[in-house]
């Protein structure tokens, strides 16, 4: 981007946003369109926090397995969809359980894969019936009632629905706990009804060039916006009484300041309590694949019903080619972590959850030969998300929530989601503007 320095602004009033995720991006382009001198300073060479991606010998690889949901109602808002060239799964997945693989889709979505969902043996005909009820109900409801309404943790919630103990191990806990990066299913349940709206209004999706282009996007049209993204720069303390932010060698004058880095960061940097820094981690490991192998042609989300290594595998180049080379497949295999576990997977060597991935793989398509699988990437994220246990919700701080001319944008003013990280660099923009016009 561009160094640190002077610069007139549109307006006298100057706003300093820390961190370049998507919430930072979002308020920076929000408040330099309102006409405010906005700069962002961000402490790593590229910008989108979490939500990155990386290239490598043809390949794309995000920051671990990433999705957009085109439903989220403020990607629809701050996005240009068209722009970013989606690429779109199946709906539904395809559970795996030793050699049986079986596809439950959504028949009202996707007609073509009916007879399949009716025959999957996997999923008793009471709990498709019971999916289609649900899904009707949540679609019925807003956001707004969605997290209005009174909390349970996801597994509680299903039980209470009627749902069968073999539906949520073999679909649920691999499919939402991917998801909410918690296969214990004790996630707000408020999570689960949101999630599952947004599948059922919209689609599941990938730009072609990677997650990363989101915040590609995100920092082009703050610039411009006329906002000034700063990399390589990071601040190490925010001052509330005046409104400044020190960064190496310079102590940078502002009236407002805007704390958008990562929890941990923020709740240092912004002296809020109530900065959720509890998180869930997976790890993600990248396969090049062969082009012949059944996983290289598919399109749908595979889930394992049958173990824990992986929890999900995602066969990103048969759903967006562009993600691997002409001569290859590219393959995420993501296992959430367990963290009171005493065999977290979080920490156990590449070459063994490598093992184990293919052991999985081997038993799902016992036809289909590994020898030419590649480990090319191995992502460990300790905080992907922050944890979301039931009530979680109404204990999130407020954007105004630190002392002074200083705002909270990031997602966990809202939820952990994209979707929360937009609306939470929206949010904060509109108050500042409130109280500095």
């Amino acid at each position: 981007m561009s160094p640190a320095g002077e610069r007139p602004g549109m307006s006298d009033s100057r706003v300093a946003v820390v961190g370049g995720g998507l919430a930072g991006l979002t308020a920076a382009r929000h408040l330099a369109a309102d006409g405010f001198d906005v700069t962002l300073f961000e402490r790593n060479e590229d910008v989108g926090g979490r939500v990155r991606s990386r290239r490598g010998d043809g390949f794309v690889f995000d920051r671990g397995f990433q999705v957009l949901f085109t439903a989220y109602p403020a990607a629809r808002r701050e996005l240009d969809f068209d722009a970013l060239d989606l690429r779109a799964f199946s709906p539904g997945a395809t559970v795996c359980r030793g050699d049986q693989r079986s596809v439950l889709a959504d028949p009202l979505r996707e007609p073509g894969a009916l007879a399949e969902t009716l025959f999957n043996t996997e999923i008793s005909t009471m709990d498709k019936l019971r999916t289609l009820r649900l899904r009707a109900e949540v679609k019925a409801k807003s956001v707004e009632e969605i997290f209005a309404e009174p909390d349970a943790t996801i597994e509680q919630y299903l039980s209470t629905y009627g749902f069968s103990e073999r539906y949520v191990e073999r679909f649920v806990r691999p499919f939402y706990g991917g998801i909410t990066l918690d296969t214990d299913l004790d996630t707000s349940k408020r999570v689960f009804e949101f999630t599952f709206k947004m599948l059922a209004e919209g689609r599941t999706v990938v730009p072609a060039a990677g997650m990363g282009a989101v915040a590609e996007q995100l920092a082009e049209r703050a610039v411009e916006a006329d906002a000034r993204v700063v990399t390589e720069t990071p601040v190490e303390r925010v001052d509330a009484e005046d409104a400044t932010v020190r960064i190496p060698g310079e102590t940078v004058d502002a009236d407002a300041v805007v704390v958008a880095a990562d929890p941990p960061s923020s709740r240092e940097l912004a002296g809020v309590d109530g900065i959720p820094t509890d998180g869930r981690g997976c790890v993600t490991q990248y396969f090049g694949v062969p082009p012949g192998h059944p996983l290289a042609d598919s399109d749908r989300i595979h889930l394992n019903a049958g173990g824990e290594v992986p929890t999900t595998v995602a066969p990103l180049s048969g759903v967006a080619p562009e993600y691997a080379p002409d001569d290859r497949a590219l393959v995420a295999a993501t296992t959430v972590g367990h963290a009171d576990a005493g065999d977290d997977v979080r920490t156990e060597p590449d070459g063994d959850l490598q093992t184990r991935t293919r052991e999985a793989l081997a038993e799902w398509y016992p036809a289909a030969s590994l020898g030419d699988f590649e480990l090319l990437r191995t992502d460990r994220l300790p905080f992907a998300q922050f944890a979301q246990p039931p009530g979680v919700h109404e204990s999130l701080p407020d954007v105004r929530a630190p002392d002074g001319p200083v705002y909270l944008a990031g997602d966990y003013t809202r939820d952990s989601s994209i979707n929360g990280a937009l609306e939470s660099g929206k949010t904060a923009a509109d108050a500042v503007r409130a109280d500095l016009q």
